[in-house]
């Protein structure tokens, strides 16, 4: 994910916070995270697919 759109998020949680969001900015914040998930989760499968088990003695 780029660092704008990372950046984009943290805008809108420190303004969600601050001051509350518009019914646009939700929906924008909203897939965003969507985005941000869907990118660690396959950031996340990806390292485990790569791990590789070996047991000693065998």
């Amino acid at each position: 994910m780029e660092k704008a759109k990372i950046d984009r998020i943290n805008a809108l949680a420190k303004k969600a916070r601050e001051e509350g969001l518009t019914d646009d900015e939700i929906v924008e914040r909203d897939a965003l995270r969507k985005e941000y998930l869907a990118a660690v989760r396959a950031n996340l499968k990806s390292t485990l697919d790569s791990i590789e088990i070996k047991n000693k003695g065998e």
